[in-house]
Order: structure tokens, then sequence, then C-alpha cells
């Protein structure tokens, strides 16, 4: 089918919930193709879910030999690859326990269900989030997600969610009370606008939760696995959650879900608590442990770092030649640019020179190169970056 075949089933079928750009068949690496055979490289990763690029063997390999072997299972049943996952998660960061879902959303539902039945007892299910987080599109974590814009038409919202200010401890302080069980925010707020929090805050945090007898949650769904060039973001601060979260990028496109908890947490579920159909099925299982092999075997979190460094030093050239081009943020290869003026300008501009990014708010220009990007590639990128700027503000001749 050609673009403008699919453009036009989409809008006979396909509810309009996003506004797609471009039309994509094939990727391999960092570039994807349109039908009609031109390419793009792509600094979206489908929103950090190809943290190893598009179609890796090793990954296309595993995917392959589970699908002709068993794909699902559900989760009457005991299978190999779920068990081998679970452990291999459990020795990379808590030492406790897993639950499998399908997506990012359905991962922070499960932690805050677990830290609510865990707070039961004592009366206590309230969860404090922050400003600007972004938590995922169900109701309840559109409650969750203190973003008005993402909220509006869908009142009333679930309630058991408090918000405070990102970075700030003495808010977080403010809005504790008799009903709060948990605090729960992203290391890096992505969506949010790529602010990452401050080792300083996420230090306070802890100690603050243990004071209280609180949990602390990470949402790691976009910044976890090596993005921000540590495996975890919050490993950045040198303290642990007692639970987190991931999706995106564990499975490198096959759909997954995961709720890492720490042994405080571990049995808290119990059967008839919790379920997923789909969870951690096997074929979803394989490829995540094709993805973790990937990463370490390829070295992908220094990598992260290395090239993100290489990437704000390079995209801050731009700061200082466009007086519209205002900031780099970000930590390892989650970056964003911000701009005076509409981020999305600057999204459709570089589109234009064949690289997709996308946005993070009104004002961020948000870039997620897969973490094993060359340094030409990123130069290449740059450069069009750079033309995509001076287009748009450039001095006319």
């Amino acid at each position: 089918m050609k673009t403008n075949e699919i453009i036009e089933k989409y809008d006979q079928f396909v509810m309009h919930t996003y506004a797609p750009a471009v039309a994509l068949t094939k990727g391999k690496g960092s570039k994807v193709f349109a039908p009609e055979g031109m390419n793009y490289l792509d600094f979206t990763s489908g929103i950090s879910v190809h943290n190893v690029g598009h179609c890796h063997p090793k990954v296309v390999e595993a995917i392959q030999q589970q699908a002709a072997t068993l794909s699902h299972c559900s989760n009457l049943f005991f299978n190999e690859q779920q068990a081998l996952l679970a452990e291999r998660l459990s020795r990379l960061s808590l030492n406790g326990k897993c639950f499998f879902c399908n997506s990012g959303a359905e991962a922070n539902e499960a932690m805050v269900k677990l830290a609510r039945l865990w707070g039961h007892d004592q009366g206590k299910y309230e969860v404090i989030t922050f400003y600007n987080s972004f938590h995922g599109r169900t109701l309840a974590m559109l409650s969750a997600t203190a973003q008005e814009k993402v909220q509006k038409g869908f009142d009333p919202l679930p309630v058991g969610f408090a918000y405070a200010e990102f970075n700030n401890l003495e808010s977080v302080k403010e809005a504790i009370n008799e009903k709060t069980v948990a605090v729960m925010l992203e290391a890096v707020q992505a969506e949010g606008g790529i602010h990452p929090a401050t080792p300083e805050f996420m230090e306070g945090l802890r100690a603050l939760c243990d004071e209280k007898g609180l949990l602390l949650l990470c949402d790691e769904v976009q910044c976890g696995l090596g993005r921000t060039g540590k495996l975890w973001g919050w490993q950045h601060s040198g303290i642990r959650p007692d639970a987190f979260t991931l999706a995106k990028s564990i499975a490198d496109g096959v759909p997954m879900g995961v709720l890492v908890a720490n042994p405080k947490l571990s049995d808290v579920f119990q059967p008839g608590n919790h379920a997923s159909t789909f969870g951690g099925n096997p074929l979803a299982s394989a490829a995540a442990l094709a993805v973790l092999d990937v990463i370490e075997q390829e070295g992908l979190v220094q990598q992260s770092e290395k090239m993100g460094k290489l990437f704000k030093d390079g995209l801050a050239l731009f700061v200082e030649k466009y007086e519209q081009v205002l900031e780099v943020r970000g930590t390892g290869l989650l970056v964003g640019l911000v701009v005076e003026g509409r981020a999305k300008d600057v999204v459709d501009a570089c589109r234009d020179m064949w690289l997709l990014c996308c946005v993070a708010g009104e004002h961020v220009v948000r870039f997620l190169p897969p973490l094993n990007i060359t340094e030409s590639i990123l130069e290449e990128a740059l450069e069009m970056i750079g033309d995509a700027l001076n287009g748009l503000f450039g001095e006319d001749d």
C-alpha cells in the first residue's frame, strides 16, 4: 500500500487518538522506511521502545524461535521464559519479585494497587505524584498524572492521589497526611518536559519515606533500561525504591509491562489480587531476555552515557547560535531541546530534513535515539537539526 492509501484507511477505520505524520513499513537500526522508499533517521525509537534499534538480529531471532515453539500459555501455567526473565530483572535491581503485564499504564496501575494493598490495614491509600508527571492513560493513571491537559473531559477521576512540586522536598512534606501510603515519580519527567530529578531530591524522598513509613515508587517506563546512561534512572541518585515499573523498551516492541518489587513487597499480592492474561507470556519474555542480552553484551548503558554527552554538546551550539533555542535538558539519550516557540514546528522541520523526533510539552523537542547510535549518525542528525533550525530561525539572505 502507498502512503495515501494507508492514510485513507486510517481515516475510515481507526479512531483519531493520534495524529500520525508519516507511514512506516520497515525499520533497521536507527533508520525507518516509508512505503515509497524514503528513509528517515528515527530519533523517537518508537517513543523509547527500540533502545537496541529496530529489528536487532538477536532480538528478531529470539522472537522467531519462540513464536515457532510456544507463543502463549497464560499464567495458569508456568513458563520457563518468564521465570528466567523475573530472575534476571530481580538480580539486576531489587532482589525481589516481578509481576508482568502488557504496558506502562498497566504496570503503574499494578504498582498503585500493590501500595494500596500494603497500606490497607493501616487505612493508607493515597499516593503523592508530581505536577508535569506522566503515568499512563487509564482512568487511575490519568488521576496520577498531574497534567490538566490529559485529564480534561474525563472527570470525575478516581480519588487517591495528591500532587506535589517536582524537585521540591518541602512540597512533598506538605502533601503527606494520615492517608498517604506512597510517593511515586519518574527519575526523569519525560512527557512533562525532560526534567531530571536531582540527586538531593531523590535522597531526600528516600529518607522522608523511611521516616514516615511510606513507600517510594519509581516509574521507569521511559527512562529505564539504559536510556539515561544508567540501567535504571533511580541509580543516578544512589537510592533504591521499594518498587519500580518498566515497559516500552523491555521487549523491543512486543507489548510488555513489568512491576519489580523489593522483598518487603514481593509477597503482598496473592492469587486473586491481580492478574494479566498475556503478562509475561513466552513470546514477550523471550524478546525481553534478548534485549537484556544485547544491552549487556554491547555495553549500551555506557554507550548511552557517552553518546548522550556528545549529543548534548552538539545541541548546545544551537543554544549559542539562535536566541529562540533556550536550553538543552536531559540525561543520557533522553534529551530535550527547549525552544521559545512551538516545539511541534521544530519537529515538523526536522521531519522535512528526514529526521524523526517528537515533543515533550509545548516548548520541548524530545530526542530518543537508539542506545547503539554511532558517532557518525549522531553527527548526521545534528546536521539535520541544524538545517531545520536554520530554516525556522536563521536570518534571511
